[in-house]
């Protein structure tokens, strides 16, 4: 199963670890830190020109969703529900 994360971007089901809500990104010192790793690898990806909402982290990278946090959850609720 694959979930939608906004613009052309697609990702398998099985490659997602968490959803964080945009905000997480400034009340937490950890998730900066983890963030900034990221950003080191190249591995973070911003999808669309809209604003982020939202954090997605799978197993080889990071996306900036403009979809928020809840429906993406709700999207991967679904297919885990489904698959």
């Amino acid at each position: 199963m694959y979930i939608h994360l906004g613009g052309e971007k697609i990702i398998r089901a099985a490659e997602l670890v968490a959803i964080f809500d945009i905000s997480i990104e400034q009340s937490s010192k950890l998730s900066k830190q983890f963030v900034a790793g990221a950003r080191k690898r190249k591995d973070v990806e911003t999808i669309g020109e809209e604003e982020p909402k939202s954090i997605v982290v799978t197993h080889k990278k990071i996306y900036y969703s403009p979809i928020s946090s809840s429906t993406l959850k709700k999207r991967a609720h679904h297919f885990a529900a489904n698959g």
